[in-house]
């Protein structure tokens, strides 16, 4: 007895396009014939989806189905006409859909490497952890990278000198073969030659027919002032080799920034907590701060200055990448409390507590004034 077509796909009565088509390219990947090579029930199982597909794809047969059920596509039943006679063609246009991406990504390699057999070699990627100086100042570095060359003794064919690979015999130079399955056809990897398009009878001794081989290489990589974390560098053809005398892919390097001891990036504008000593906070002063340039930064500070005070020093922040502009440096003062207090020294500020008044401390005397206020007008409702 078959089972009930969307039962089998996994979806509901009133389900829409969209979601039917997205439950059987689930399905129909994971029982996909070139994924379960020799299994006979997953080649069933794919029969089936693909035959319940095929009927509620389509809106007419949907509606018979849905009246009739599996009847309507037995013995010349409602709706039934002509579903026997198209369904092989009709089932090639939904793997051309459906697998497009699964059936489509070999054909383009070949393309993209000039012929058959010829494939693109594989992208890099290195990861590259530099400080914030050499980020505020550029460098060029020194890294190795593995990776494969193209083989010289062959000049990346694969074949051995004074010969050359010849078009599979299998599939004719394409790469897939076709394959019957009863009521439909199903496109595969051509065993014969791996999807290639071409065999080697007498392959190079010294990369074994693969047209390249392993190699680390020394590359130099600009890196230039103001590049910020996480930008990606693309150097184009240093990937790995092409096989059989495919372009190369291309290498990217990633770029990380190390957290930087006093300063914090945000763009081109740098920041950076001092902390200030209550005298020189009280009674002003200056300090000096060692920029990324390496060279000291004086800043004033007004007498009555508080934590949380922020300073701007004009264009001693990053350099903007690939132009002359430069951001700021914010630098934020947090005012110390004295600790460890002789006795003089404690004598000192009791007197100064003694002679001190509002104005000497406006915040909190403001403060605890607003809330006395706040409180007390509470309590006289």
């Amino acid at each position: 007895m078959k089972v009930d077509y969307y039962e089998l796909l996994g979806v509901s009565k009133t389900c829409d396009e969209k979601t039917l088509k997205s439950a059987f390219r689930k399905l129909a990947m994971q029982y996909h014939p070139d994924k379960n090579p020799g299994n006979a029930e997953a080649e069933v199982k794919f029969k089936e989806l693909g035959e319940a597909y095929e009927v509620l794809k389509d809106p007419q047969k949907r509606a018979a189905y849905d009246r009739f059920g599996h009847a309507a596509f037995q013995n010349g039943g409602a709706g039934g006409a002509g579903f026997r006679g198209d369904f092989a063609s009709s089932m090639a246009d939904i793997f051309d859909d459906i697998f497009g991406e699964m059936m489509g990504q070999r054909r383009a390699g070949r393309q993209a490497g000039g012929s058959s057999g010829r494939e693109r070699g594989s992208d890099l990627r290195y990861n590259m952890e530099i400080t914030l100086e050499e980020a505020f100042t550029g460098k060029t570095a020194e890294i190795g990278v593995p990776t494969t060359i193209q083989c010289e003794e062959c000049n990346g064919t694969g074949a051995k000198a004074g010969s050359a690979p010849k078009a599979c015999p299998t599939c004719g130079g394409i790469g897939r073969i076709r394959a019957a399955q009863g009521f439909f056809s199903i496109e595969r990897t051509c065993p014969t030659c791996a999807g290639r398009g071409e065999i080697i009878s007498n392959p190079c001794e010294h990369c074994h027919g693969e047209g390249r081989l392993p190699e680390e290489r020394n590359l130099s990589v600009n890196i230039p002032a103001g590049i910020e974390d996480g930008t990606r560098i693309r150097l184009a053809g240093e990937g790995e080799a092409g096989l059989r005398g495919g372009p190369a892919g291309d290498l990217y390097i990633f770029l990380s920034v190390k957290p930087h001891e006093f300063f914090q990036r945000d763009g081109a504008d740098l920041f950076c907590k001092v902390p200030l000593s209550m005298t020189t906070a009280a009674l002003g002063g200056a300090f000096e701060v060692t920029t990324l340039d390496g060279n000291a930064t004086r800043v004033k500070v007004p007498e009555g200055t508080q934590t949380g005070k922020q300073f701007r020093v004009r264009s001693k922040g990053m350099p903007v990448l690939r132009s002359q502009q430069t951001g700021d440096l914010f630098i934020q003062v947090t005012v110390e409390t004295p600790q460890n207090l002789s006795r003089r020294q404690r004598e000192l500020l009791e007197e100064f507590e003694q002679i001190s008044s509002s104005d000497n401390s406006p915040q909190s005397t403001g403060f605890f004034d607003r809330m006395k206020e706040f409180f007390g007008g509470l309590g006289e409702g």
